[in-house]
């Protein structure tokens, strides 16, 4: 390992790849929350018509 491209390169990978891990995670449970809150508001709409409700009005 004399060669000073490849010590960069070595020293640079870890950061990159937790770096990719983090953003990984992070992007899988914006992405979970999202459906989830997507399905609770359909949810919602179904037991409110089912029950004789308005519609939720958003706001």
């Amino acid at each position: 390992m004399d060669n000073w491209w490849v010590n960069a390169i070595w020293s640079v990978t870890p950061t990159l790849l937790i770096g990719i891990f983090f953003f990984l995670v992070l992007r899988f449970i914006l992405r979970a929350d999202r459906t989830e809150r997507r399905i609770y508001k359909e949810m919602e709409a179904k037991e409110r018509a089912r029950l004789g409700l308005p519609p939720k009005s958003d706001q």
